[in-house]
């Protein structure tokens, strides 16, 4: 028997949608095809499901004109009937300034929890499995359903990726990968994100990997230190800047004994000639190692594992600046009052020359002590600065990577410390071209993003392991 297929598809402007229309009926199997005002509702997904009388539902989720290769949805329907999945996602091209580029996206992990995972705007799915979803879709949502139908699917398989070319869409969003970066942490999107917290973690209960918030306790003065905190700088290549965070680091005002580490792997613009000029400060410590194969990760192992690192290691971007003299002290000052393994403040975004850029100071209150442990799997950050207890951190340490060595920490740390928040701030965040995340391509996204789903994936999976053990 021929399977036959709903085709839903977001209605925007007449003539737009009568050209996906027109490109949906190019194929026999389409069934019937449903206008939609919008995906986001979950009376939207309910009404969707209801509707959906054929063996599989195609949404199309963008409102701009769909334009399918020849026997896209014959692929996927054979694809699904081989598999047996639930949900397909494809591959495909995006047309943006006027070109058209290939979008390649990347495999769907139990980690991949994030709500802006790109599954591009084509879904398809086993129709059984859609009402099944919905039926246990219990909480009204007013812009995460979608999200939410998504979670539900992946409680029983995960989507599967058609690594593929299959359709074409428009690409509205020009602007580069360093501008999207910090869309989540808007203030104007907080109700929203509220929203599909609430949504990931109905979802981590479902799968076992929810955590209570309870914490370790830590005794701090178990071990002795010759200074209470040291500023951790890893540097490669940042003449333009490098002075200016240091000279921020030496002129903290603290009621305590600190010093600045700054590991240097193997500049070759003359940062290291700029780092010299501070050689007669004795709190300068300059750090080169002695191989060439590691990252920002490795970098920070080599200043944590230092004989001189105080008891509280304290991050510093070769970018950056604190904003103020007393910002050591603060952040000293919340582990004992916190009783935190690891602390995060608050930033302020700003270009090169330190003017302040949208959204402004990013504090992260998405962080609270009831749920901040498990909303940290779907949010793609935990904010700066970082600072961490220094015997804790020796034990676990960092992936030698140079992206998402620091998500991996604080996914680690949050497992059984309190993470300690101060929601003022702290730090200046500088954006510039030469930041490492300023302009990446397709590619180096993916890969990104691929990293930081595995690693949510592993933490996931340790967390389900530890509740099973009943801790």
């Amino acid at each position: 028997m021929t399977p036959k297929i709903d085709c839903f598809i977001l209605y925007r402007d007449a003539a737009d949608v009568a050209a996906t229309e027109s490109t949906l009926c190019q194929s026999p199997l389409v069934n019937e095809i449903v206008r939609c005002d919008s995906f986001d509702r979950t009376d939207d997904i309910r009404d969707i499901s209801a509707l959906a009388n054929g063996e599989y539902a195609l949404f199309y989720t963008k409102p701009s004109p769909l334009d399918l290769v020849p026997y896209a949805i014959e692929r996927m329907v054979q694809i699904a009937a081989d598999t047996g999945a639930d949900m397909l996602y494809a591959d495909h091209y995006q047309v943006l300034d006027g070109k058209r580029v290939k979008h390649p996206v990347i495999d769907c992990q139990p980690g991949a929890l994030r709500d802006d995972f790109d599954f591009g705007s084509l879904l398809f799915f086993r129709s059984s499995a859609l009402k099944s979803a919905v039926r246990r879709m219990k909480t009204d949502y007013k812009w995460g359903a979608l999200y939410d139908l998504r979670l539900k699917i992946q409680e029983k398989s995960l989507p599967v990726h058609v690594n593929e070319y299959l359709y074409t869409e428009m690409e509205d969003d020009a602007r580069k990968s360093g501008e999207k970066l910090f869309d989540y942490v808007d203030p104007k999107n907080r109700d929203v994100q509220i929203e599909r917290e609430s949504i990931c973690t109905e979802h981590l209960k479902a799968v076992g990997g929810y955590l209570e918030p309870e914490s370790r306790k830590i005794r701090f003065g178990r071990e002795k230190f010759e200074y209470e905190a040291s500023v951790i700088i890893p540097l490669y290549n940042r003449v333009r800047t490098i002075e200016d965070a240091i000279r921020s680091a030496l002129s903290q005002k603290a009621d305590f004994k600190y010093n600045v580490i700054i590991v240097d792997n193997h500049s070759t613009d003359g940062s290291g000639e700029v780092i010299d000029r501070f050689a007669d400060d004795g709190r300068v410590i300059h750090v080169i190692p002695d191989r060439n194969d590691l990252g920002i990760g490795g970098c920070w192992n080599m200043a944590v594992h230092h004989e001189k690192c105080g008891k509280f290691a304290v991050q510093l971007d070769s970018d950056d600046v604190y904003s103020g003299p007393d910002s050591l002290q603060k952040i000293v000052g919340q582990f004992y009052a916190q009783n935190c393994g690891m602390f995060v403040g608050a930033y302020r975004m700003t270009d090169f020359n330190m003017k302040t850029l949208p959204p402004g100071l990013i504090d992260h209150r998405e962080w609270t002590p009831e749920n901040g442990r498990n909303n940290a799997l779907r949010i793609n950050g935990f904010g700066a600065p970082r600072a961490f207890y220094t015997p804790l951190l020796r034990k676990i340490n960092l992936p030698n990577t140079s992206y998402g060595e620091d998500y991996a920490l604080g996914l680690r740390f949050s497992r059984h410390y309190q993470i300690g928040r101060l929601f003022e701030e702290l730090y200046c965040c500088r954006r510039w071209e030469g930041n490492s995340d300023a302009a990446l391509d397709i590619d180096k996204v993916n890969a990104n993003n691929t990293y930081k789903d595995r690693i949510r994936t592993w933490e996931l999976e340790a967390r389900i392991r530890m509740n099973r053990k009943g801790r």
